[in-house]
């Protein structure tokens, strides 16, 4: 089954690590005129959208040779897409993603207006990330637009889908997970409204947005034809006009809702306040960096990645790096400094005790996390990270280790806390005994089942050991 199933005009298909695209007669005319256009070259100079070429026909009989795929030479044509590494979905952003997917997502817009073409749509779900630059993937939605219509159809889908949940999070700490887990295309300002004061609900961030359009809901219901009949202006310059206009208007509104630049919350400044003597952070610093020096993985996993300091260390060792965090706001931190530094780190509010599932028609149009990391990368970092698994979470550690395991393809890189560690004791709160059998040589009993253990370091005189695995069954590194 396709995986891009809700697009009538083509199909997205992942084969042998290639993503294939057909495109139908009905996206066909829209897809050349596209390609044709100024304003498509400058995307792609930008790297604003992915690369794209046409296939031969002799090539597309090859690649779809004994897969249950139609391809009917004459009615569909073939295109590859450039992949972008890692995958990540709307729900797994931090809120600054989410603003800088919908700044694209206007800008792109607006530039398309003097070339006579516009957007079907304006969903998050076009977007992917490389690294922390947006990339928009959906080549089939761009269009000829009627030279005379001054409307811009996806309005109303760009406020659910962008802006209404950054003014949610932003106003009421709505995460991004809890409005795109459950709904694909955003929120209603119905549903916004009851989230209201009297007093939001007519200042000037929430009136446009939610008020107004609950105001109006009752009118429009009545008369539902004229809400959606075509509306054409006689002159094309004042239609491109009003569309400038109206773009225009959304940019501000978003601008007025963007994410706030020092967010806080429990852990955005915990590597800043450790507990531990100074030479604590520079002896972790130098044991990962010549961990990653030796191997130079180029793929690397950062669980628990907090603002980012270990993520940047295997960055500057030339890995393209997926950090993963559940608190949102030291995912947004990192997010900023990797965009401002140029860094290849690509950051993720996702809790790996409670990864996100496989989302969608059947559950196969966006994969769970789990599904696009196992065996994904060369090393995985886990540092002060398993003591919260063990005991926040109450995974097992024999648990924890076999997904270390299914995640990295040679190397790990992780830190053991012994239950006797002060950050341990706080999180047992009492109750130590549930946790005392996990002693050194317990954890790395457990650990030699799936790792051979290169290297080995404690961290000065704390109760905290610092160690290098490799795979069991993994080439040995020359």
């Amino acid at each position: 089954m396709p995986i891009s199933l809700r697009d009538p005009a083509g199909q997205i298909h992942f084969i042998d690590g290639r993503v294939i695209r057909l495109v139908n007669k009905q996206g066909q005319s829209d897809l050349e005129i596209f390609l044709r256009s100024s304003a498509s070259q400058e995307f792609f100079d930008s790297r604003q959208i992915v690369k794209t070429f046409y296939l031969e026909d002799k090539d597309v009989a090859e690649l779809f040779e004994g897969k249950e795929i139609k391809y009917a030479n004459g009615e569909n044509v073939a295109i590859e897409h450039e992949r972008v590494p890692f995958a990540t979905y709307p729900y797994e952003w931090s809120p600054e993603m989410l603003y800088a997917a919908a700044e694209m997502t206007l800008n792109m817009a607006e530039k398309l207006i003097d070339e006579g073409l516009g957007l079907k749509d304006a969903t998050p779900y076009n977007v992917l990330f490389r690294g922390s630059e947006p990339v928009f993937v959906d080549l089939l939605s761009f269009e000829k637009r009627d030279p005379r219509d001054p409307t811009w159809l996806p309005y109303a889908q760009f406020v659910r889908t962008f802006l209404l949940p950054l003014l949610l999070n932003k106003k009421f700490g709505l995460h991004l997970d809890k409005v795109f887990t459950s709904q694909r295309d955003g929120v209603e300002p119905e549903e916004a409204y009851k989230f209201c004061s009297l007093t939001q609900k007519v200042s000037p961030s929430f009136f446009s947005l939610v008020t107004l359009p609950v105001l109006l809901s009752g009118k429009s219901e009545k008369n539902q034809t004229s809400v959606y009949k075509k509306h054409t202006v006689k002159d094309p310059d004042q239609a491109k006009f009003i569309l400038r206009r109206l773009l225009g208007g959304l940019c501000r509104q978003l601008k007025r809702i963007a994410p706030l630049s020092q967010k806080k919350s429990n852990w955005s400044d915990y590597t800043n306040h450790n507990q531990y003597s100074a030479d604590y952070q520079p002896q972790k610093q130098a044991f990962v960096n010549d961990s990653l020096s030796h191997y130079n993985p180029k793929k690397v996993l950062d669980v628990g990645c907090n603002t980012g300091e270990f993520s940047t260390i295997a960055e500057k060792n030339g890995a393209s790096v997926v950090a993963i965090d559940y608190d949102e706001a030291v995912v947004g931190k990192l997010w900023r400094r990797a965009k401002d530094e140029r860094l290849d780190i690509l950051p993720l509010v996702v809790n790996l005790a409670r990864p996100t599932p496989a989302v969608g028609w059947r559950n196969i149009e966006c994969q769970s996390f789990l599904e696009r990391a196992r065996n994904n990368f060369d090393a995985v970092m886990m540092l002060a990270v398993i003591h919260h698994l063990l005991v926040s979470e109450q995974v097992p550690l024999v648990q924890i280790m076999e997904l270390a395991s299914e995640l990295t393809k040679d190397i790990l890189i992780i830190e053991y806390v012994a239950p006797t560690d002060a950050m341990f004791r706080r999180l047992t709160r009492g109750r130590d005994n549930l946790y005392s059998h996990i002693t050194l040589d317990v954890f790395k009993t457990t650990c030699e089942k799936h790792f051979d253990i290169i290297k080995q370091e404690r961290l000065n005189d704390t109760d905290r050991w610092m160690f290098l695995m490799q795979k069991k069954g993994a080439p040995l590194n020359a």
